[in-house]
């Protein structure tokens, strides 16, 4: 062999070297994030259930399973991985609630009974395991997207029977009253999802008029303002608009999962704050689903339930951000 095809052959094999370093890293970073099975929920399978996350146990109830609207209540323990059923919700038979926690104590009100938009509200002590009347969300809405942070209980946007809408409101637990706040510029929606992280409030996604939105948006409560993020397609490389999606904050980051878009979906989507930039994770790694429920406990995160279609679903799995995905779990 002459020295230049000697040469040619080095530098030809350090080129594929290289080329395969960098495709193996790339596919590295594409399998970034695992899901491993969990405990399957012992209820029956639903979709466009309500809850919220009270230390290591999320709760979750009401819903819909293809034949009937439920009112039936449970909790899962993080820590031991198992289901409990707790006290039935109070309220009418609906679906399409919000939920949120305030100091302790969770909250679920509003949805869809099959006929009506409502309005009534409940909140719920886990340590009496007993509900209570509270005053009603100030119009009928179902869809909607709610939050607790600060010591207040937010709810806002979702469909009023008429209308998607985009106002909000405060509900203090201390005075049982609920006042309008003004300021937000996003556009109307129904079935956003939001996160919150480090006690700011981010939301994002959705549908209005048959159009995936877009626009993604900060709340701070101690100033009760909105700040307008990047948007959901700011780059080339995204595609996170979509609606009926949960929203999680796992060690510091946010995440967009599941969904409908054009179909339901199964990628997930991680924020970063400090950058206000957005990673692709790996896919979840169920079935594809909207209208599910996602339980967080800041440094644990899980998705279960939801549809696909007329398949309602009963499977619970845990996510894991920074682990390479194995397909064993």
């Amino acid at each position: 062999m002459n020295r230049f095809n000697s040469n040619f052959y080095k530098i030809a094999g350090i080129t594929l070297l290289v080329m395969c370093i960098s495709s193996c890293s790339s596919d590295d970073d594409d399998d970034l994030g695992n899901w491993v099975d969990r405990s399957v929920f012992d209820g029956s399978a639903r979709s466009s259930v309500s809850g919220f996350t009270i230390d290591n146990i999320g709760y979750m109830g009401v819903g819909y399973d293809g034949d009937d609207y439920l009112t039936s209540f449970w909790s899962y323990d993080i820590e031991g991985n198992y289901w409990a059923q707790k006290a039935d919700f109070p309220g009418v038979a609906r679906n399409a609630a919000v939920g949120f926690e305030v100091d302790g104590k969770g909250y679920i009100g509003t949805g869809y009974d099959g006929v009506d938009e409502l309005s009534d509200f409940y909140t719920y002590d886990p340590v009496s395991n007993t509900w209570a009347e509270i005053a009603p969300y100030p119009t009928v809405r179902r869809n909607a997207v709610a939050f607790g942070v600060n010591g207040n209980g937010y709810v806002g946007t979702g469909y009023d029977g008429d209308n998607d809408r985009k106002d909000f409101w405060k509900y203090d637990p201390k005075t049982d009253t609920w006042v309008e706040l003004v300021g937000y510029g996003g556009n109307k929606r129904r079935s956003a999802t939001s996160f919150t992280i480090n006690g700011l409030v981010y939301l994002g996604t959705g549908v209005s008029n048959g159009v995936y939105l877009d626009d993604f948006w900060v709340f701070d409560p101690t100033t009760e303002s909105w700040t307008e993020k990047l948007d959901l397609d700011e780059e080339d490389e995204y595609n996170i608009k979509r609606s009926s999606a949960v929203g999680f904050t796992l060690n510091g980051y946010g995440y967009i999962a599941c969904g409908e878009s054009s179909g339901t979906t199964n990628t997930v989507w991680e924020y970063d704050p400090s950058t206000d930039e957005w990673e692709q994770k790996t896919n979840f790694e169920g079935t594809t689903r909207q209208d599910a429920i996602t339980f967080s406990n800041g440094t644990r995160a899980f998705i279960g339930m939801g549809r696909t279609g007329s398949l309602y679903l009963d499977d619970l799995d845990e996510f894991f951000p920074s682990d390479e995905y194995d397909d064993e779990d």
